[in-house]
């Protein structure tokens, strides 16, 4: 085989890559190098057949990657380990879990600070707070 079977995705935005850490993947990105384990959805028109295509490369010995433009522009790739799909009345959706490099990885922090109208000041918030200590 002189190319690795890859996914390509043509048209609309880069993927969303959410970090994962259920203890299920652990195994699979064993290696000498520190990688991350991310999903992502992809709505296609043949998710099945996608995922038939990783299931054969699997069996063959060989990696499958998915190929997509980052938000600079470039051609990334990243290895799959993983995929399912799912019939949504818009049509397939192919879920993806990927090894991606500790640099590749974007963590994003936040916060839900609740309601705008509550006030962080109320004291009955908490029924054990006692504003005295």
């Amino acid at each position: 085989m002189d190319e690795a079977p890859k996914i390509t995705i043509i048209e609309g935005p880069p993927p969303t890559f959410e970090a994962v850490h259920d203890a299920w993947l652990l195994g699979l990105t064993e290696g000498p190098e520190p990688m991350r384990v991310a999903s992502c959805q992809v709505r296609t028109f043949n998710a099945p057949a996608l995922v038939e295509r990783c299931h054969r490369a699997w069996r063959n010995g060989h990696a499958i990657h998915l190929e997509f433009r980052g938000e600079d522009g470039l051609t990334r790739q990243a290895a799959i380990i993983s995929a399912r799909w799912t019939e949504r009345q818009e049509g397939h959706v192919l879920f993806l879990w990927v090894q991606l490099h500790d640099d590749e990885v974007e963590v994003e922090l936040g916060y839900d600070i609740g309601d705008p109208g509550d006030s962080l000041d109320d004291d009955t918030a908490d029924p054990g707070f006692d504003p005295s200590h």
